[in-house]
Parts: structure tokens; C-alpha cells; sequence
């Protein structure tokens, strides 16, 4: 399998530190508000690279953080009169309502909280400062960037660049104006804050993410993964903090996902086109979103629109009717292989192949979905109530197979509400025509074509079947 390592800036073949093991950290949210769409395309795309490994028979340890500790927290926490517990609590538990929703592999994912780790992080930080590349003023402590080793190669900007570009404000108390924060002091009285050796504090954004990762995973992880608006200065300072202490290289491949634009704008909360999950699952099934977010590759943007989201609604119908078709089949078939049905077996596998080929050259999901489509389709025409049980199950298990990496056509019951929808369609598109209303009939006959569904009108009625 080959990876895009953003520090190269190439593909490269992957290699895990541990045969037959991989590490993953993916950064999450920081938890004083609901997750927007753009928070979702990381953890979607990463859940996808994670249940890939999976397929390929991997022992993965997948972790993504939770940020409990930060200004934003705490404004919201002295907005809303509450402790900033309550905040994170609140937040955490959404954002672990939408992850599921999307298909998230909850069960086997590690979510460390900042907080949890303050004791490493005030070692991380004596250790930087031994080594002298920290220094404390008035209970601030600050990494000092001249003691990094290629400061900036990750996101390819050289120091004067960084320095003139950066979003890190510049005092008089740094040696440094890209010197950032490790520790930071109590501002007031009523802030969170824990003991150190500084005084009362806490912990600096990059440092939380650089000590919950090598806590869990290591000196060197194997994959370091996030938006692509991380590289710097989150990401460039991961690096320069951890490989300074440990004198070791701290992730091995770094893979950064594009950004998301809403009706070919870029999103931002300014322009009023900044998407909640949970405003869009009031008008798309978060499965929709989660397919969307995979219809793209990763590192390029994605736009999203409700004509688009539409479009991907009736391809996962497609998919749904061919899934409901072949377990149609495979409850009525009986029988063992039959030996002009070897080809078909043959054609199946080679479509497994290219979903595999595709997926393998740097998690290319949208190639990878074309292959399932071409697995339905070829499904539809080749598989019918004259073959054989064995060729239904082949069939029907490769789709399950390749659905389960993507994510996608886990709802049993979906084939039922399938029936309703169409059904209820059908009954709407009779009652028009009875109005000689022939151009709603017309609309309605042009969205079944659309999730895969002709009508055809016949003596007793009107029969439905799925497109071959």
C-alpha cells in the first residue's frame, strides 16, 4: 500500500514499525461547540484508512483526542455561567452521537483527554527545558524554535516565511517571535489550572497532542493524521517539541486531508455557510455524508451542496437495491457452483481486485467506490433466479465485503423502508396522473430512474424492478 507522506511530499510504500501492526493518531476536536461538516471529513477519511488496515488483516491501534482544555473552553465555559467540565461533557457526548451516526468504529478507537495527561505533559516540558530548549518567564513556558532541527519542514516554509506568516502572536517576553507556548499561567483565579513547577498552568495545544500520541503509541508512531489546515503551526510544532526531547523521528507518515466548500465556496463561519451535522441530518441520513465525504480522494477538496448531497443519496440507493436484490436471491437460490458460472466468480474477483488496486494507491476511495458500483451492476445482469445459491453468496458477500471498508450498507432494515419509499412514490405518481398532473408524474418516474428503480405499467397495476 502506498501513503502520501505530506513531509515528503510523495507516495511512498507503507512500512509499519511492527510487522503486522500499525499506529495511528488522528487529531480531534476541541470540544466547546458541535462538530461541523469540515471537523467530519478527517474523522470519516481516517476511519476508512483504519478499517482498510483492518481489511488487510492489520492489528491496528487507532487513537484521536479529545482537546478538554483550552481558551475556547474556557470562554464558553464564563459565557454560560458553568464549570468548564460541564462544556467538554456535553461536547464530547454530541460529538460521540454524530461519530456513530457516520459509521465510526467507536468500539475499537482510543479518545485520550488532555486532561487526563497533565502529569506526562509537565515531565515533556522538564525535559525540554534540561535539554534547554524551553524556557520559563513568569510561569509561561515557551519551546524555543532555534532547538529544532529543520523547523518547518513539514509544511515546506522556510523560518523568515514562518515568521512573517505566522498566527502566533509575537511579545517581548519571547526570544523568539515563533516561539509558542508549552505552559501556559493562571490568568485569573476562577481559570482551570494545575500545579507544576512553573506555578499554576496548563498545557499549550501542541504539546497535548505530542504527549497523548507518545503516551499511547510511542517515541515514533506510524501515521500522524489531520486537516491539512494542521500543518502548520499544529503539526510543525508536534514535530519540533517531540523529536527534540526524544531525539527520534515522531511519525513516520504524515497524511493531511483537503478542505471542504459549500456550493464551490470556501466554508467559513464569516460567509454564513457553516454546516452542523446535526442541522444536515435533519434533511440527509448521516450514512449520505459519510459516503459523500468518500466520493472524493482526500486530498482534494470536496464541495458540498444539496444538489450534491441529493445525487449521493440516490447512488447509496443504488447500492441499497443491489444489496436487496442479491438477498433476495440468496434466500430463494439453491445449489452448488455451476461451471459455466465460473467466469462470473472470475469477473467478481477481478472487480474485488481493482477496489483493492485503487485503495492501495494512497486510499482512493473514489476509484474504490466506482469499483462496488461496477460490482452491483454486474450483479444485476449476472446474477438471477436460475443461478446457483453458491454464485449469490459470492456475490453477495463480496459487496457486504468491500461496503464494510467504505463503510456503508450496514442498515438491515433499509431494504424495508426502501419498499415504503418506493412505494409510497408509486402511489403519489398514480394519484397525479388521476390529476392530470403528467408533469409531477413525470418528476417522480425521473427520481425512481434516479435510485435505480423503473416503472412499468401493466394490466394489473404498476410493477417496479432494479435497473440491470
Amino acid at each position: 500500500m502506498k501513503i502520501y507522506n505530506t513531509l515528503t511530499r510523495q507516495k511512498e510504500e507503507f512500512k509499519p514499525i511492527e510487522e503486522g501492526k500499525v499506529g495511528i493518531y488522528v487529531c480531534g476536536p476541541t470540544v466547546y461547540n458541535f462538530i461541523h461538516v469540515g471537523n467530519a471529513r478527517p474523522m470519516v477519511v481516517f476511519d476508512t484508512l483504519r478499517r482498510y488496515f483492518v481489511y488487510k488483516g492489520y492489528d491496528v491501534k487507532y487513537v484521536s483526542n479529545f482537546t478538554d482544555i483550552d481558551d475556547k473552553i474556557i470562554n464558553k465555559a464564563k459565557e454560560e455561567g458553568v464549570e468548564f467540565t460541564e462544556i467538554t461533557k456535553k461536547y464530547i457526548n454530541a460529538y460521540l452521537d454524530n461519530s456513530r451516526e457516520l459509521n465510526f468504529l467507536e468500539d475499537s478507537t482510543i479518545h485520550p483527554k488532555a486532561t487526563e495527561y497533565i502529569i506526562p505533559m509537565i515531565d515533556f516540558v522538564s525535559g525540554l527545558e534540561k535539554k534547554g530548549a524551553a524556557y520559563n518567564v513568569d510561569g509561561d513556558v515557551y519551546f524555543d524554535v532555534s532547538k529544532a532541527k529543520d523547523y518547518g519542514k513539514l509544511s515546506k516554509k522556510n523560518i523568515e516565511e514562518l515568521q512573517a506568516g505566522a498566527r502566533i502572536s509575537v511579545t517581548e517576553e519571547k526570544k523568539n517571535p515563533m516561539d509558542f507556548a508549552l505552559w501556559k499561567k493562571r490568568k485569573e483565579e476562577t481559570e482551570p489550572a494545575w500545579e507544576s513547577p512553573w506555578g499554576m498552568g496548563r498545557p499549550g495545544w501542541h504539546l497535548e497532542c505530542s504527549v497523548m500520541a507518545q503516551s499511547i503509541l510511542g517515541d515514533t508512531i506510524d501515521i500522524h493524521a489531520g486537516g491539512e489546515d494542521l500543518q502548520f503551526p499544529h503539526h510543525e510544532n508536534e514535530i519540533a517539541q517531540s523529536e527534540t526531547l526524544h531525539d527520534e523521528k515522531f511519525a513516520n507518515y504524515w497524511m493531511h486531508n483537503s478542505m471542504i466548500t459549500v456550493d464551490n465556496e470556501k466554508m467559513s463561519k464569516s460567509k454564513g455557510n457553516f454546516f452542523l451535522l446535526n442541522d444536515i441530518k435533519k434533511l440527509f441520513d448521516l450514512e449520505v455524508v459519510r459516503f459523500w465525504l468518500l466520493s472524493v480522494h482526500y486530498r482534494k477538496p470536496i464541495n458540498f451542496s444539496e444538489e450534491v448531497m441529493e445525487q449521493t443519496k440516490n447512488g447509496l440507493e443504488r447500492l441499497y437495491n443491489g444489496k436487496k436484490n442479491l438477498g433476495k436471491l440468496l434466500n430463494k437460490a439453491t445449489g452448488k457452483l455451476k461451471e459455466e458460472e465460473k467466469e462470473k466468480v472470475f469477473k467478481i474477483e477481478e472487480i474485488v481486485k481493482s477496489f483493492e488496486t485503487a485503495m492501495d494507491d494512497d486510499l482512493n476511495t473514489a476509484d474504490a467506490i466506482s469499483s462496488i458500483y461496477e460490482l452491483v451492476k454486474f450483479s444485476n445482469s449476472n446474477v438471477d433466479e436460475n443461478s446457483s445459491k453458491e454464485l449469490a453468496e459470492i456475490a453477495y458477500n463480496a459487496l457486504i465485503k468491500l461496503a464494510n471498508v467504505i463503510g456503508i450498507l450496514y442498515k438491515e432494515n433499509k431494504e424495508e423502508s426502501l419498499d415504503e419509499q418506493v412505494e409510497k412514490l408509486i402511489k403519489e405518481r398514480q394519484q397525479v396522473r388521476k390529476d392530470k398532473n403528467f408533469q409531477r408524474a413525470d418528476e417522480i418516474r425521473d427520481e425512481l430512474k434516479a435510485m435505480g428503480i423503473t416503472l412499468k405499467d401493466t394490466r394489473d397495476g404498476v410493477e417496479w424492478s432494479i435497473d440491470k
